[in-house]
């Protein structure tokens, strides 16, 4: 018993490790330099298949042939910024796994938070309107023609 829960342990512990993707000897650069940068930049680049992984990690086809991509670029002498324009103006924004911070991104990710702040707002307004409401005096009008209403309903001349 205790050799199968060792077992489903060491195999949950296996599937909760990063899975790097093995790079076959033709996708490896001569200079480690180059093939430091190239890691690093596949590191920074979403993987359009998996979506969750970089194509550093992933071992998809298109990851693959990213990677071709980038080493080339690399050797073409692109630096690394031109390789992530070059791959953005390609795939669009999403291939970055973190992207810049512009008024687009701001907007996803605050827009909820101020909703929220707004709607809040709104309550609070609210409610301080109904309290307001119900605490104001009756005119003497309007006394008088309660107490009319209430002496109907109990029959009192």
């Amino acid at each position: 018993m205790s050799r199968r829960l060792v077992l489903a342990f060491l195999l949950a512990l296996a599937m909760a490790l990063p899975v790097h993707a093995a790079l076959t000897s033709d996708e490896l650069l001569q200079d480690p330099v180059l093939e430091a940068r190239a890691r690093a930049i596949g590191k920074e680049l979403r993987c359009l298949v998996c979506q969750n992984q970089s194509i550093d990690d992933s071992d998809a086809d298109l990851a693959r042939d990213l990677r071709h991509l980038v080493r080339e670029r690399l050797l073409a002498g692109d630096s690394d910024a031109e390789i992530r324009e070059f791959m953005v103006e390609r795939y669009g924004e999403f291939v970055l796994l973190k992207p810049p911070v512009t008024m687009g991104t701001l907007l996803l990710w605050g827009g909820p938070f101020v909703v929220l702040a707004i709607g809040g707002a709104l309550i609070v307004l609210s409610l301080r309107r109904r309290r307001a409401a119900s605490t104001t005096a009756l005119t003497p009008d309007e006394e008088s023609r309660l107490a009319e209403l209430l002496d109907e309903g109990t029959g009192r001349p």
